[in-house]
């Protein structure tokens, strides 16, 4: 089955044909944002850095718009029990770099992370590049629309804990949102859903997103709560 987003021709693309209007206000955003909104944290100037990619996936469930993550496996070295979208580094055969290798990559580790089937994804936009020091990853975070959505699930135990959705009305409730402060005195946005505490390089794109987009809601920026948080 031809990908959503592939052409006749083997090459992923962008499209924004057809796409709910809901997500007007996110295109908007994808297509004006510049990268130091998104985060003071930009890949170096001399190239360093593995290139990666995330996909950012909007669906629409029973409560409305809502977003695709999972939770790593608490017995990995790096980001252990972390909830994150899916995601990795780009392999050779995801292409160009500079081209469309980080939608391949974005779209090849969905489907081996969570099962999703990638040709129901119509991918939509893609963030600037931004750079994680503590891994050395420089994260293109590709957007997309779930419009066939498929079963999703755990793959591989060893690598995903959990895979779920999480309403945008839950991450724009001031009640779910909070600040977390990393031992290296770093501030960053937080929300507690899903029984889950998404923060780092997940919550900074959701809260950017969200901001940008128009749909954040005013929340207490005040509220702490630690890494180890457990609902």
């Amino acid at each position: 089955m031809t990908r959503a987003s592939e052409t006749q021709g083997g090459a992923v693309t962008l499209s924004k044909d057809g796409l709910p209007g809901w997500l007007d206000p996110v295109v908007r955003a994808v297509e004006t944002v510049e990268p130091r909104q998104l985060s003071r944290f930009l890949p170096p100037e001399d190239g360093a850095g593995r290139q990666s990619a995330v996909l950012v996936l909007f669906g629409e469930g029973e409560r409305g718009p809502e977003l695709l993550l999972m939770e790593r496996a608490s017995s990995l070295r790096s980001h252990a029990g972390q909830p994150s979208f899916p995601g990795g580094a780009l392999d050779p055969e995801d292409g160009d770099p500079k081209a469309d290798g980080p939608l391949r990559a974005a779209l090849r580790e969905a489907e081996e992370e969570t099962g999703l089937d990638p040709s129901g994804v119509q991918l939509f936009g893609v963030l600037p590049k931004l750079y994680i020091p503590v891994s050395g990853f420089v994260v293109t975070s590709v957007l997309g629309w779930w419009r066939e959505p498929s079963p999703v699930g755990v793959v591989d135990p060893n690598e995903t804990a959990r895979v779920f959705t999480v309403p945008v009305a839950d991450l724009t409730n001031p009640d779910n949102r909070a600040v977390t402060v990393h031992p290296s005195g770093h501030r960053g946005p937080a929300f507690l859903v899903e029984s889950a505490l998404v923060w780092g390089f997940t919550a900074g794109i959701i809260d950017r997103l969200l901001h940008y987009s128009g749909w954040e809601r005013p929340w207490d920026r005040e509220k702490q709560v630690p890494l180890d948080w457990r609902s």
